[in-house]
Formats: structure tokens, sequence, C-alpha cells
């Protein structure tokens, strides 16, 4: 009886061993493919972000393409989203592109990322008429399908943080659109190692996104971005002006 007990236990141990053994394997197989993804996603993206001196050769945009990235408790632009507010403004000075498209999340009345980002170009010398808003831009991805499908985008640059960009520009290309990404001001940012990280991810995540291409949250009428950017404009009771 202790004999069989003695075999049972080795039995029992070695299935362990083995199961362990499994899951070890399908653990470094799932960081493997994360790490291929996200290196996938980053080398589409690279030889699109673009420094200042390589705006002159670039053909004429549709629209800058600024995407949100949140507001202080105080309504306020984050550091992050003033540094990207101010290169796109820098783009539209320049005439590379004749309008600014601002994608954010308006999902909620009492958190509204796309209004704070007019107000701010405004406040700037940006005329209301060349200032788009995207409400339902809730995603990278979502802002890339909305702009192609609801503002009838061709070519763009988009204005974010360089990390961001690979996966942005991934996105555009993805959704058939010719775009460029110019990154923001290039410092550090405070919790930036936990944006990299979170960067893995959602690259992984947006690979599945443009090969399935499902329908974002909202889309809606078009609203050409060669038109008049005051019809984005969702308060009626009173026009966003500059101070």
């Amino acid at each position: 009886m202790r004999r069989i007990r003695t075999i049972t236990k080795k039995r029992i141990i070695k299935r362990m061993r083995a199961l362990l053994i499994c899951c070890l394997f399908m653990v470094a197989a799932g960081v493997l493919c994360l790490f291929a993804g996200d290196h996938y996603v980053r080398k589409a993206g690279k030889d699109k972000i673009l420094g200042y001196e390589d705006l002159t050769g670039l053909p004429q945009m549709d629209c800058i393409l600024v995407l949100g990235c949140g507001l202080r408790p105080d309504g306020e632009p984050t550091q992050m989203l003033k540094d990207r507010l101010d290169a796109g403004i820098a783009l539209y000075q320049t005439k590379t592109a004749p309008k600014l498209l601002m994608s954010g999340d308006h999902g909620r009345q009492q958190y509204d990322e796309v209004n704070r980002m007019k107000q701010y170009a405004m406040e700037k010398g940006v005329p209301s008429q060349d200032i788009f808003m995207d409400h339902a831009g809730f995603s990278t991805y979502e802002s890339m399908y909305r702009a192609r499908d609801v503002f009838q985008v061709k070519q763009m640059v988009i204005v974010s943080q360089e990390y961001h960009l690979y996966r942005a520009i991934y996105d555009g290309e993805k959704m058939g659109l010719k775009v460029w990404g110019y990154p923001a001001k290039q410092i550090r940012y405070g919790g930036q190692r936990r944006r990299d990280l979170r960067e893995i991810l959602a690259r992984n995540k947006d690979i599945l996104y443009c090969l399935l291409q499902p329908e974002p949250t909202y889309l809606g009428e078009a609203i050409p971005v060669s038109g008049n950017g005051d019809l984005t404009n969702d308060k009626k009771d009173k026009e966003v002006t500059a101070p």
C-alpha cells in the first residue's frame, strides 16, 4: 500500500511539473507575441514621424489632427495636452494644413475635452471656422475611423507625443489614410514608464481592431473637414468664442 501511495505521489508531482512547464511556456509565448506586436507597430510608423525640417516636403494636408489626452480637475488641459495643442497650432500657423481637427472624449456632459481644446486654439488666434471638433474620439482607433468616415479626411498630420504616434500612424494607415506624425514637445512626463507599458498592450489591441475594423461607438452624418468647423459646435445657446 505504501509503495502504491509513493507511485501515486510521483505521478502527481510529474503531472504538476508538466502543467507548470506548460503554463510557463504559454506565458512566455504570450509575452513574446506582445513584444512582437509592439515591434511591428513601431516599425510601421517609424519612418512617418516628421521633424520640423520635414514639413516643407509634405503635400497639402486636409487637416492637422490633435488627439486629446485629458483635462485637469479644474477643466484646464493637462501639460501633455497643452504640448499637443501648441504643436498643432504651430503646424496650422505654418500652413501645413488649413484646418485643425480636435478629437477627444466628450461622452459625458461634465467632461468635455474637445470644446476646451478648441477654446485653447482660439485663444492662440485660430479662427473658429478652421477648428473642427470630434466629440466621440474615445480612442485612437475611433479617432482615425471617424476622421475617415465622418470628417472625410484623406491625408493629415497627426499630433501627439512620439510614443503614441506609432500606433496612431498605424491605425490611420490601416484605415486607408495617408498620414504623418508630428511629435509634441520632447520631454519626459511623470508616469511615462506606466504609459509605455500600457502602450505595448494598446498597440497589440489595435492590431486586432484594425484587422476586424469594428465600427466606432458613434458615427453619424458626414461633416467634411473642408467646410466650416462651426458645424461641429454643440453649444447652440452660446458660441464657442475666444475671450
